[in-house]
């Protein structure tokens, strides 16, 4: 009797919030994987990609929600990792696809990468495939209704800016600069773009292409703000120096 072929899993990007955003690809696959994982929601509540997807779900797929913990202790995400690759695996090794959807794009700061990784480095057998998506600065840079980056621009993206100090280096020769998740640390940034007179060539936009979308198109009037997780910050540099 011939072994049962492994299963794919697949890295499906689902965009940053609109449903309709996700590929053709990414949905045809979306719908015929008979496991469709997801990074479990916080306090019991959907995840983000689990609210995306939640539109184009057959009733017999199975859902499997994956924890992956929100802190920077390597050690406690590795575990998590390798928790959630055994259970990907459960199914796999069945021959059954699991479509691990993800928001934005798989291959731009995503946990896909590293559930992948830990699941080739268990079961170096197993089979991946990702489909790319739209990832949040050109969402943020599409309900802006501005270009990302013109002609020559260069163009920088932080994923989080814990280090303010390297801000100021950026600006003094980037073009476009984008800071990810900003929350955190959106006070510091502010003074920073305040310094270098920036502060009317900049937009934060949080939870883009969402309903529950808000942009602030100039900040030079706050200082503070309460930001969610989902917010990011465009600073058009080159813009200051016309």
């Amino acid at each position: 009797m011939n072994p049962v072929p492994v299963g794919t899993l697949y890295g499906i990007s689902v965009g940053p919030g609109d449903p309709e955003l996700i590929t053709l690809k990414g949905l045809r696959l979306l719908k015929q994987s008979p496991v469709l994982a997801f990074p479990e929601g916080i306090q019991g509540k959907p995840g983000v990609a689990q609210q995306i997807v939640a539109p184009w779900l057959g009733r017999d797929q199975v859902q499997l929600a994956l924890a992956f913990p929100y802190v920077q202790d390597m050690e406690t995400l590795t575990q998590a990792w390798q928790i959630a690759a055994k259970q990907v695996w459960h199914y796999l090794q069945f021959g059954q696809d699991v479509a691990f959807v993800c928001e934005g794009d798989v291959s731009f700061y995503s946990t896909f990468t590293y559930l992948a990784q830990t699941l080739q480095q268990l079961h170096p057998e197993s089979r991946v495939q990702t489909v790319p998506g739209v990832c949040s600065p050109m969402a943020a840079a599409s309900v802006l209704g501005i270009p990302l980056t013109v002609r020559q621009e260069r163009l920088v993206v932080l994923p989080a800016l814990y280090n303010v100090g390297e801000l100021e280096t950026i600006l003094d020769w980037a073009d476009v600069v984008v800071l990810m998740k900003v929350s955190s640390v959106y006070p510091e940034v502010w003074e920073v773009l305040r310094r270098h007179q920036l502060l009317d060539h900049a937009c934060v936009v949080e939870r883009a292409t969402l309903p529950e979308q808000v942009i602030y198109a100039d900040l030079r009037d706050r200082p503070t703000l309460k930001l969610p997780y989902f917010s990011l910050l465009i600073v058009k540099v080159s813009q200051s120096r016309h």
